[in-house]
């Protein structure tokens, strides 16, 4: 009888190429049926993948979507060039693109469906934050900073305050209202809240808004 016991069998390797094909697939299901309405077959189905391969990677469909939301923030992070026109309306108003709102509607329907996991699960809040409201008020916040430094706007503003306007009326516009969020919503906070929260009136509007059609003719 040998004494020596055999080599123990290597299991096959995972491939997690697909994973971010799979976390968009989960990110897209989780905008039509909420947490609640997903499972892990729908996700599967929709990335053309067996249920077996994603139960390899996430074993629940909690960690799935704690995976997918923060797969949201890092695609949406790429590629991103922050711009600077030279005044706070301009900055706000270039960020006004039709991806950009497609984009954030997505998320913001998503953090719908995932509300009553939310409450019970602070890593998935912290997720959800980070992905759905953080991005956007961070540059809110570099806006504001940009233009207290260039003198345009008084030192005294509340920057954190005033950073989460746009992403709070977004969120209630979308989750409690159930309407569209366009670009003539978003340019309403600008020129009718965060404008004049920040002193600057409606001469600055105007100017800003004269410069917005030379950029649109431009384009």
């Amino acid at each position: 009888m040998s004494l020596v016991e055999p080599a123990p069998k290597l299991g096959r390797k995972r491939d997690h190429t697909r994973d971010p094909e799979i976390l968009q697939c989960a990110v897209d299901v989780l905008a039509e049926v909420g947490y609640e309405g997903m499972t892990i077959e729908m996700v599967a189905t929709r990335a053309k993948a067996g249920k077996a391969t994603l139960y390899r990677r996430w074993a629940s469909k909690e960690e799935l979507v704690i995976d997918a939301v923060a797969c949201m923030k890092r695609n949406d992070l790429e590629g991103m060039t922050i711009p600077d026109t030279g005044t706070l309306r301009g900055d706000l108003v270039a960020l006004i693109r039709p991806h950009s709102i497609e984009d954030n509607d997505k998320k913001v329907r998503v953090m719908g469906g995932l509300l009553s996991l939310i409450s019970r699960n602070p890593e998935l809040a912290d997720a959800v934050n980070a992905t759905v409201i953080e991005p956007r008020a961070a540059l809110n916040r570099k806006f504001l900073q940009r233009a207290i430094e260039r003198g345009e706007i008084s030192r005294d503003c509340d920057v954190d305050t005033l950073s989460m306007i746009s992403p709070s009326m977004v969120a209630y516009r979308t989750l409690v209202q159930k309407r569209p969020v366009d670009r003539e919503f978003l340019i309403s906070i600008i020129d009718g809240v965060v404008l004049p929260a920040v002193g600057l009136g409606r001469g600055s509007v105007a100017t800003e808004l004269e410069l917005e059609r030379e950029f649109d003719a431009a384009s």
